[in-house]
């Protein structure tokens, strides 16, 4: 007889939210609303709390939740430095427009045989490269939703030089994100909550430059081993069923059969490669990160100063390290049509493909806003001050060493419930950091325990839009990256425990 019995599968990433967005909704009835006053700088004020008249979230608040988090309509005021969805949206938008026009030119097809045919006999020595990279670039600026175009250029190579789509997410995320965990002059993370409680960002910096060097080693053993044993036996894989799917559908064939790069597909991989060379260039802060570099505000100024020429650019014109995620849209459509143009591409072309190459990011992009909607939830059902209000009541009176722990133990839901870290900072560290003190422990400190959790966090949360935004994009579910980081959340659970213990207690 026919065993027919169904096997469970893994709800798609916008069932998860939804649900979760209905679960909070449920919490707004019982959990007691409540409000804290904040300073003119839009600080908690410690010890304001109080409760305010319920509003409880119903079924017309669940299904506008995502249309709101969208338009960035009541995300609430703890996410000001956080873009509306629309924003990041329309950017994977533009990006997937952008990559549909390298695709047709076939240059991305050979630059990644070129690739895989340099890297013969050696191909893992690019997982601990690009890890450092990536990780880098978390440390530094934050880098998170901008990895968005980098999943569908680095899953391709992976999978041609016999891995599979979980190593090419994993390089990416993991690197990144355990690169903001341990920030060490990201100013969404580390400037915000440094400047909420009053202190340099360079404060602490040793500590978590130690934390980087320790954590990121961890990630890239595991990531490194996994991929040894699927090289080993493919059938190891967590997507091995649906490999030849996957070969299929990012077209791995092609890139085995790809000939010799042609001089136009090299112009269209230069053109690539700077594209995306700008892009970090344009969002690190600079002058954040030290105040006498005005190197790119001064050459700004001058070039718009110029009679005609500024004119002709526009006097609006943005230096680098004040670009987000509008001006980077920008560069990536200009970029597009620069490759149209280098390749020789007709204007019927160029609109066609373009278009289908933001079609297949569209689930990406509305990924995004559903993921938001879960914050607009907890703000508009008021009870985001009231769970901020328990964790301040459970930490108060505690000793060094226990308190910077469950400090980083309490940051962990609160990370899940907000995952942005600037609105995170925002939202807490005027009430965690002086609380602290009592405790004998640094301004510096909490704000590493908080960074700590919420770069945990986010690299498995499913309220995280870069999560379910790269899991749809490399085509298998949350679940099967439950399975992939498990062991190393564990891992690092333990280590960053062991380290923020110690340190509070030296």
């Amino acid at each position: 007889m026919e065993n027919t019995k169904k096997k469970f599968q893994m709800p798609s990433a916008y069932t998860v939210l939804f649900i979760i967005i209905a679960v909070i909704a449920v919490f707004t009835w019982f959990i007691p609303a409540g409000h804290y006053s904040v300073d003119d700088a839009g600080n908690i004020i410690a010890g304001s709390y109080e409760q305010v008249e319920s509003n409880p979230q119903g079924i017309y608040d669940i299904l506008m939740a995502p249309v709101n988090g969208m338009l960035g309509v009541d995300a609430g005021e703890y996410t000001k430095a956080t873009p509306a969805a629309i924003q990041v949206s329309f950017f994977i938008l533009i990006v997937g427009g952008f990559l549909g026009i390298i695709n047709k030119t076939g240059a991305l097809d050979a630059g990644i045989a070129t690739v895989v045919k340099r890297f013969k006999g050696k191909e893992k020595m690019l997982i601990p490269v690009l890890m450092i990279l990536f990780a880098l670039g978390g440390s530094t600026y934050g880098m998170a939703e901008e990895t968005i175009p980098f999943y569908a250029l680095l899953i391709p190579v992976m999978m041609a030089i016999g891995l599979d789509t979980v190593v090419a997410v994993a390089i990416v995320l993991v690197g990144s994100q355990v690169g903001c965990l341990a920030s060490t002059v990201n100013p969404f993370a580390t400037g915000v909550a440094s400047d909420a409680v009053g202190i340099s960002m360079g404060e602490g910096i040793g500590l978590r430059f130690i934390m980087f060097v320790v954590l990121v080693a961890i990630s890239i053993v595991y990531v490194y081993r996994y991929a040894s044993k699927i090289e080993k036996d493919p059938t190891k894989s967590l997507v091995y069923d649906r490999r030849q799917e996957d070969i299929k559908h990012f077209d791995i064939e092609a890139i085995a059969n790809q000939e010799t790069m042609t001089k136009k597909q090299r112009n269209v991989m230069i053109l690539f490669f700077i594209t995306f060379i700008l892009m970090i260039i344009s969002l690190i802060p600079w002058t954040m990160l030290n105040d006498h570099f005005t190197f790119f505000e001064n050459l700004t100024s001058w070039i718009t100063g110029l009679p005609v020429i500024g004119m002709v650019l526009g006097k609006d014109m943005l230096p680098f390290g004040d670009w987000y995620f509008p001006e980077i849209t920008m560069l990536f459509l200009l970029m597009a049509i620069l490759t149209a143009v280098i390749y020789g591409m007709k204007e019927s072309t160029f609109i066609s493909e373009f278009m289908a190459g933001a079609s297949d990011l569209l689930g990406v992009a509305i990924v995004v806003a559903v993921a938001r909607g879960i914050q607009v939830i907890m703000n508009q059902g008021l009870i985001t001050d009231t769970i901020l209000h328990w964790g301040e009541q459970g930490l108060s009176g505690l000793n060094s060493g226990v308190f910077i722990v469950l400090t980083f133990i309490f940051y962990i839901p609160m990370s899940f419930l907000i995952p942005s870290t600037s609105g995170l900072a925002s939202a807490t560290m005027g009430i965690m950091g002086p609380m602290g003190e009592f405790a004998g422990v640094g301004r510096d400190l909490v704000i590493t325990a908080y960074q700590s959790a919420s770069g945990l966090v986010n690299l498995i949360t499913p309220t995280s839009a870069i999560v379910m935004g790269a899991l749809a994009i490399a085509r298998f579910d949350i679940g099967t990256w439950f399975k992939f980081m498990g062991k190393l959340i564990a891992i690092l659970f333990v280590a960053i425990c062991v380290i923020l213990a110690v340190a509070a207690l030296l």
